[in-house]
């Protein structure tokens, strides 16, 4: 069968041309048959109590299964189809009934423990050390320990949840593309950029329609509420946006019933466990010890922002004000733009002819060269899901292969929106040796008939952002596939590399690297830069609040909220109330599509943003002392961060990186708050 189904060819990079959704279902079958004859197997010759003997074997199968996966749930965020949906959601259920049961397996229990207590375990590895003491961890949060009843109930709760979170992502991606607004009449689209409108009236004609169609895609949607001098049409659009997937909106795909339900099922996960809540349970495996360190560094940092952020609403006020408007939501971004455009003599739309992808790509990978000693190389002749998906081979100085990714630029339907990064392979050294392969994801607008696709400069961030996951992923030397890269690394420190990465965005050198005229080639004029860099601090207030509402709102869901007794979305109301300066009208369901905890892995732990900010701001001043292509400062950010992935502590990563514990000086500074806040 494996000659017949490409899905189960594990050797080399997936076959994504010849995956078909009703092969999904048969291999995985076959795949996890196998996979439990290989730890049955194993676990009946009674291994003894050291690496080779237990946990090696065990380890390699389960990353071999995590492996077949991989493609699967990559294809279900960027290509998703009917039947694809239907076979990965059948898959995703058989393979967390078998993930949860290994997981509660308390013979492989036994046989970590026996190796965690055995006389080989001192002269182990750092990183063999860490996979044991957090698999032992990890399977009492999976309810090992627990007698037969409960850990029946554990394990169809987690099954439930892992149906329920993919359909709530789903609901999202489908009312996102349900929505479409047809406008004929040019007038009401003065002020939106060409850029934006040449698609639209592409899109239009695609469909037979006249006109322009606007999405709520975010190459569309953010330029619209940006630049719509028709209030109506921001308005529309605007709440099209924030009632996706509730009662408000499209009624197919409401996630209100979905939400409640994840909740519950959460807080019985965590109550069968022993602990109070979710929360609880959720920071058994983070940085920070408990809610109560949570909530103080949250109401800290909106204490700090609140005084700015106020001030940063008045000034948008009073400039609506001139224009006979009150303030609504529909108006922020619009009003941002142009009280922007006033103050510093700078619009975003002033930058994008200097940001061409590829002139950005080139200088992202001199870049990374230029810190680390490793070079980027295209690779043509690679299969690949979409004709725009590129493949690139990180190499070393001396020419050996380091890693490769999968780059997805483009925004599409049936593609899931936003930016991330995920992996394909992990670096391993057992059974065969392979080198990390990451999925790089983002949403741009694709490039047009006459010139390349041109990013706004928070979009150069983001696809920044996105490569420092991936750089984590790929640039580490650790063998051990559950420490390596990502993997292992507390949930709240994993943002380092990645929010790290975006600092270098606002250098002069480095601007001049990745910026250079789509048409000419010539740098970004000195004004123009010194004006982007005069906005760097521009509303970072009122960011902060924002960052600091979506953490506050996760962490109390999670904390004690009984969805059966009160609203979700009253909650939501409460903590804006407590910290907001902004408050959004009624209509706004933002609780409906917040994928990142409802369906992704920041449930109780949203707050990681903020929280590794902190690490990433301290980490860059390093870099703003010594110079930001100083390459011993990159040198020691990569063996010290970037290569040893999840095997050690991150605050020790950290101070071995730093030379002392981390400070929140260097966020404030960029966020323009430390003056206000004398010395912090």
């Amino acid at each position: 069968m494996a000659h017949d189904n490409p899905l189960l060819v594990l050797e080399g990079l997936p076959r994504f041309l010849h995956i078909e959704p009703a092969a999904v279902v048969p291999a995985l079958d076959v795949m996890i048959a196998s996979t439990r004859a290989i730890v049955e197997g194993h676990l009946a010759r009674a291994p003894g109590p050291d690496w080779d003997d237990t946990v090696g074997p065990l380890e390699a199968a389960e990353t071999r299964l995590k492996r077949f996966w991989s493609p699967i749930a990559h294809l279900n965020a960027v290509a998703d189809s009917p039947p694809l949906r239907e076979a990965y959601n059948a898959g995703l259920s058989r393979l967390t009934s078998y993930q949860t049961g290994y997981a509660q397996d308390d013979r492989v229990y036994r046989a970590y423990q026996a190796v965690a207590e055995g006389p080989a375990f001192g002269g182990l590895s750092e990183a063999r050390r860490k996979v044991v003491t957090n698999a032992l961890r990890d399977m009492r949060l999976s309810g090992v320990a627990l007698p037969a009843a409960p850990k029946a109930r554990f394990k169809a709760v987690q099954e439930r949840l892992s149906e329920l979170t993919s359909r709530f992502e789903q609901n999202v991606l489908d009312a996102t593309d349900a929505f479409s607004l047809v406008i004929e009449d040019e007038t009401r689209l003065h002020g939106i950029p060409a850029s934006v409108l040449a698609p639209a009236r592409a899109e239009a004609q695609r469909r037979s329609r006249k006109g322009f169609l606007l999405t709520l895609q975010a190459p569309c949607y953010v330029p619209v509420m940006t630049y719509a001098q028709d209030r109506a049409l921001r308005r529309e659009i605007y709440e099209a946006y924030v009632t996706r997937a509730s009662e408000r909106g499209d009624g197919r795909y409401d996630n209100t019933a979905l939400g409640r339900e994840i909740l519950t099922l959460r807080a019985e996960a965590a109550a069968l466990l022993g602990y109070s809540h979710y929360a609880a349970y959720s920071l058994a495996t983070k940085m920070a010890r408990d809610t109560a360190e949570v909530e103080a560094f949250l109401t800290d940092l909106a204490r700090r922002a609140r005084p700015a952020a106020l001030k940063e609403l008045a000034d948008l006020e009073a400039m609506a004000q001139a224009d006979g408007v009150v303030l609504e939501a529909w108006d922020m971004a619009y009003y941002s733009e142009r009280l922007k455009e006033r103050r510093y003599q700078f619009s975003e739309e002033d930058l994008r002819p200097y940001f061409p992808l590829p002139r950005v790509l080139e200088g992202l990978f001199t870049l990374t060269e230029r810190l680390y000693g490793v070079r980027v190389e295209r690779r043509e002749g690679v299969e690949v899901w979409h004709p725009d998906v590129l493949f690139y081979e990180i190499v070393d100085a001396d020419g050996a292969p380091r890693a490769q990714f999968y780059l997805d630029l483009y925004a599409r339907e049936r593609k899931r929106g936003g930016a991330w990064m995920d992996e394909c392979c992990v670096r391993q050294r057992y059974p065969t040796p392979s080198l990390p392969v990451a999925y790089l994801t983002c949403n741009f607008s694709a490039p047009a008939d006459d010139h390349p696709s041109l990013l706004r400069h928070d979009e150069v961030e983001t696809l920044f952002h996105e490569f420092g996951h991936g750089l984590h992923h790929m640039l580490t030397r650790v063998d051990e596939p559950a420490v390596s890269g990502i993997n292992g690394v507390p949930w709240d420190a994993v943002e380092l590399p990645s929010q790290f990465m975006e600092n270098f965005c606002w250098e002069r050198d480095v601007i001049d690297l990745i910026g250079g005229h789509y048409r000419t080639g010539a740098p970004v004029p000195a004004d123009l830069f010194a004006r982007l860099r005069a906005t760097r601090t521009f509303q970072a207030a009122l960011q902060i609040l924002r960052q600091v509402e979506f953490a506050l709102f996760d962490i109390r869901l999670h904390a004690g909220f009984d969805p059966a007794a009160g609203s979700v979305h009253a909650l939501l109301d409460a903590v804006r109330d407590e910290v907001a300066v902004v408050k959004p009208p009624a209509f706004n369901r933002f609780e409906n599509s917040f994928t990142h905890i409802f369906a992704g892995g920041y449930a109780a732990g949203y707050y990681s943003y903020k929280w590794a900010e902190v690490l990433s701001a301290d980490a860059f001043g390093l870099f703003e002392e010594r110079g930001v292509f100083d390459r011993a400062t990159g040198l020691a950010f990569l063996h010290n961060i970037l290569e040893r992935g999840g095997e050690a502590d991150p605050r020790d990563l950290f101070e071995r990186f730093r030379g002392r514990a981390p400070r929140i000086d260097a966020l404030l500074k960029q966020s323009g708050l430390y003056e206000t806040e004398g010395n912090g």
